[in-house]
């Protein structure tokens, strides 16, 4: 491997973010002409059967030109995903009292059946 490739990959600077069994990597990288490029990795952690471990990642590479799309798009899906649903987790593993929406629809009909059920049905030839 020769000087110019080791450059290439060369991490100019880096961030991670720790999030449950994600963890998202930021690394501005330099390219062969020395221009700089940005990598998002997500890694995510599985468990095997044995107990045994091992990583997926995904990777994206985001270059100067797209910076300016990108960030206007990620403000503003993150902004409607804010603006819909607050910045509160909402999900079963995050919440010991979260329902499924058809968890509650389940209930609903089971407490219209358990109404009705205390009712008599009669025929009217019986009258």
């Amino acid at each position: 491997m020769n000087r110019n490739d080791m450059v290439e990959k060369e991490e100019i600077f880096s961030k991670v973010l720790r999030a449950g069994r994600r963890t998202y990597f930021f690394d501005v990288r330099s390219t062969k002409a020395d221009d700089y490029y940005l990598t998002i990795t997500e890694s995510k952690k599985f468990t095997n059967d044995d107990g045994s471990f091992h990583y997926k990642k995904h990777k994206i590479y985001i270059y100067k030109e797209d910076f300016t799309e990108f960030k206007e798009i990620l403000a503003e899906m993150t902004d409607y995903i804010i603006g819909e649903k607050g910045d509160e987790v909402i999900s079963e593993r995050h919440q010991k009292d979260f329902k499924k929406e058809y968890d509650t629809v389940s209930e609903e009909k089971e407490v219209e059946i358990k109404s009705t059920e205390s009712f008599t049905d009669i025929e009217f030839d019986d009258i």
